[in-house]
């Protein structure tokens, strides 16, 4: 029996198919490092391992990713950020950052002219501006300078959004966070993008004339009643892709959905990848956002 042709429905519904296979195949194997520094502060504040381990369960239900995390600080085997389209560092900063021991800005140096995105969270922000400084100022657009940035407790209100793929499907919020601002910034802000820009209490830029490297430094206490700028994103000249992002310094902010949607667009903005015109849509339970954490036992009182 000789069989009909193939209608033009069903030629139609092969060849999307193909396309959609097409499409699959180049999306596929963007790969995204996760760095979790180790154990820091009390319960349920600087939860590395949780906060990487919760946004790796969002980015893995994407297609085309893959995500990988190493807890406790910097991967032992360098071959863990081979073909990384983004690498993440959620940890501890300062002269403590995990990036700057050893030989490790150079190493990614030579990934971020390749075009591997870059992306730090919190108090990974921060580097001392002799050995870091610099190198963030390029590779993420900004950093946290002692003796000039701060970093206060207040409620961020977010009401307006910069057009940028970051900021897609993000809806107005407010939260309390450890909110560092009064960044370090390229000059004119060359390449960067402001992203989350608030305004906050003037009380928040520390007693003027403190010895605090982390607050109440002559120049911040010049910009009292000026919006400040808490996360930000750099196309880089080179071609590759990074942003810095001061809050999460709380593990249960990421249960606010545009908080983390707003940290989920950067990190596939970082790789490459297509934001969604509506963001990345994630959802996270009370009992998900309570797995991982670290036990660091009773909070300790006194010296």
């Amino acid at each position: 029996m000789k069989m009909k042709p193939l209608s033009l429905f069903s030629k139609l519904l092969a060849l999307l198919a193909v396309l959609a296979s097409a499409f699959t195949i180049l999306a596929a194997d963007k790969k995204i490092v996760l760095v979790a520094g180790g154990r820091s502060h009390g319960p349920g504040e600087h939860e590395f391992r949780a906060g990487c381990l919760l946004l790796k369960g969002c980015l893995d239900k994407l297609p085309g990713l893959s995500s990988d995390v190493y807890s406790n600080g910097w991967p032992k085997d360098a071959a863990a950020f081979d073909g990384a389209d983004a690498i993440i560092i959620y940890s501890d900063g300062g002269d403590g950052h995990p990036a700057i021991q050893g030989d490790r800005l150079k190493m990614l140096d030579e990934l971020m002219k390749k075009g591997v995105g870059l992306g730090c969270i919190h108090y990974a922000v921060e580097v001392p501006a002799a050995k870091g400084g610099a190198e963030l100022l390029r590779w993420t657009g900004g950093y946290f300078e002692t003796f000039r940035s701060v970093n206060p407790h207040w409620d961020a209100d977010f009401t307006t959004f910069p057009n940028h793929p970051i900021t897609r499907g993000v809806k107005p919020f407010k939260i309390r966070d450890e909110w560092y601002y009064h960044m370090r910034f390229p000059e004119g802000m060359q390449d960067v993008t402001p992203i989350l820009t608030a305004l906050p209490p003037d009380s928040t830029r520390g007693k003027p004339g403190a010895n605090d490297p982390h607050g109440g430094n002559p120049e911040v206490q010049k910009h009292k009643g000026e919006p400040e700028h808490v996360m930000w994103a750099i196309q880089r000249p080179e071609g590759g892709r990074g942003f810095g992002f001061t809050g999460a310094h709380f593990h249960k902010n990421w249960g606010n959905d545009d908080f983390r949607k707003t940290v989920l667009n950067a990190v596939l903005w970082i790789a490459k990848v297509n934001v969604p015109a509506e963001g990345v849509q994630s959802s996270v339970t009370a009992e998900e956002l309570a797995t991982n954490m670290d036990d660091k036992g009773p909070r300790k009182t006194g010296p």
